[in-house]
């Protein structure tokens, strides 16, 4: 009788004796699988190409075409497929050179059909999770996929209408904005938007090399053009070719390397680092800097032409305290993401986290709000995000928005209170303290730390009745007070 456990799939069984494969077929069906069989080597390869096969057991010696034979030729007509080598006594070495060469495992005959129930079922729980681990890779990849270019706001609109506009030309394109805005993400969907979007997408930060190295970087060199250029080697622009090159933090170009990559603008050739032969590339530029290109071009540190042969249109990314609708936005992506990446089974970010991201100021933009949730997902405790996962930098300088805003900072309106001027300074900290407790939820060790005010005095207040405890939740009072 079938074990009503037992996973659904097909086992192809290949044996040139008729009675193990008889025997194979009604043990294997007996635990619930469907089993097809194949009297030699090339009968189980063509059966095998037919498709629907989940794992193969294979006679290690068969006429016409042995089991190390049809090992490698299975793989390559279906990769996916286990492969258990059936062998007799005496071909155990054979057996471990098949599991060499991609067989999962062996079993040697004569054997019980519990060690081979037992070697099946491992066999198809690890392509299971091959398969389950594929998925999520998969889903990992498309949830990153999207990266930064995720937004609701009329300023992240705006400018993905630009980025769609603009993809499907040729134009070299200039990316503004400040650190962590998101601008190689924009670079990359300009590309994947374009018609290159089969080609390489090659990133170099300009930055990140010193000039001796970033002429090589993207032209390339010859063997012996310096010391320790044992061979040949090809630069980012000929990687790139076909597709499209980005060349992040542009404005910290050299002098010596502005008027090489202007020429290749101009005329799409170049030579190699020690190098005589001129190489032609078909590559459009992409560049991105957080830095004034004009303001440069004043200063005489950034050459004029070259400015305008990269400005032919300029998308200025926003930062994230101009696309405050975003914030949520973002903050559920990167759980998704980071929930996925870190194995965790998160419902989602509180209420109160929600409010506290939407009032801080995010001086490091959407990389920052990305580090913040990555912390998050790994410290949460319970099934959400609480407001005692973020950082404290995160919480009290939230706090200290909806002090002093007035509403002003977020488009959030629990929490903000007006002061008209003249108000007594003791009822503006009693109302800044009550204001408080609300957004925290009455936590009172939290509100300490957000108004860096000693609990105690938290308690005292409100046993005291001069503020409000929100909570209803049991007593959080540190101990000694």
């Amino acid at each position: 009788m079938a074990d009503s456990e037992a996973p659904s799939a097909t086992l192809l069984v290949a044996d040139d004796d008729p009675a193990v494969r008889e025997s194979l077929e009604r043990a294997l069906t007996r635990e619930g699988y469907a089993v097809v069989v194949a009297p030699d080597g090339r009968a189980a390869l063509e059966r095998l190409q037919e498709g629907g096969i989940d794992l193969v057991l294979s006679d290690l010696r068969m006429p016409g075409m042995t089991g190390l034979e049809l090992l490698p030729r299975a793989k390559s007509v279906a990769p996916d497929v286990d492969f258990i080598m059936l062998t007799a006594f005496g071909t155990v070495e054979e057996a471990v050179k098949a599991m060499k060469e991609g067989a999962t495992d062996f079993l040697t005959k004569p054997f019980q059909r519990a060690q081979l129930t037992k070697v099946v079922r491992q066999a198809l729980e690890r392509r299971s999770l091959i398969a389950e681990n594929r998925a999520l890779q998969q889903r990992l990849d498309d949830l990153l996929s999207h990266g930064d270019t995720v937004g609701v706001s009329p300023a992240w609109r705006r400018m993905m209408t630009l980025v769609e506009q603009v993809a499907s030309s040729s134009a070299t394109v200039l990316i503004q904005g400040e650190s962590g805005t998101g601008k190689e993400r924009t670079a990359r969907a300009i590309h994947d938007l374009s018609p290159r979007k089969n080609g390489p997408f090659v990133a170099v930060n300009c930055a990140a090399l010193p000039e001796t190295l970033l002429e090589s970087e993207l032209f390339g060199y010859e063997k012996g053009a310096f010391t320790g250029a044992g061979g040949r080697k090809e630069g980012r622009f000929e990687l790139a070719d076909g597709g499209t090159l980005f060349l992040d933090e542009v404005a910290d170009l050299s002098p010596v390397t502005q008027p090489k990559i202007l020429r290749v603008l101009q005329e799409g050739e170049f030579e190699r680092v020690g190098g005589t032969k001129t190489i032609r590339v078909d590559v459009r530029i992409v560049t991105a800097t957080n830095q004034d290109l004009a303001t440069l071009v004043r200063e005489k540190r950034f050459r004029e032409d070259l400015f305008y042969r990269l400005n032919v249109i300029t998308i200025a990314v926003p930062p994230l305290r101009d696309r405050r609708e975003d914030i949520p936005v973002l903050a559920e992506h990167f759980l998704r993401v980071y929930g996925a990446k870190n194995n965790r089974r998160l419902e989602g970010l509180s209420e109160e986290v929600l409010r506290c991201l939407e009032a801080y100021s995010w001086p490091g933009n959407v990389r920052e709000l990305e580090n913040v949730v990555e912390r998050a997902v790994v410290l949460a405790r319970g099934g959400r995000v609480e407001l005692s996962d973020l950082p404290e930098t995160v919480t009290e300088r939230s706090v200290m928005l909806l002090r002093d805003s007035g509403g002003a900072a977020a488009p959030v309106t629990e929490g903000f209170f007006k002061v008209r001027v003249g108000t007594p300074l003791a009822e503006v900290a009693q109302r800044l303290l009550e204001e408080t407790l609300r957004f925290t939820k009455g936590n009172k060790t939290l509100t300490a730390r957000m108004l860096g005010i000693d609990p105690k005095t938290v308690f005292r207040k409100i046993k005291a009745g001069e503020v409000e405890d929100p909570s209803d939740a049991g007593d959080d009072r540190p101990a000694g007070s």
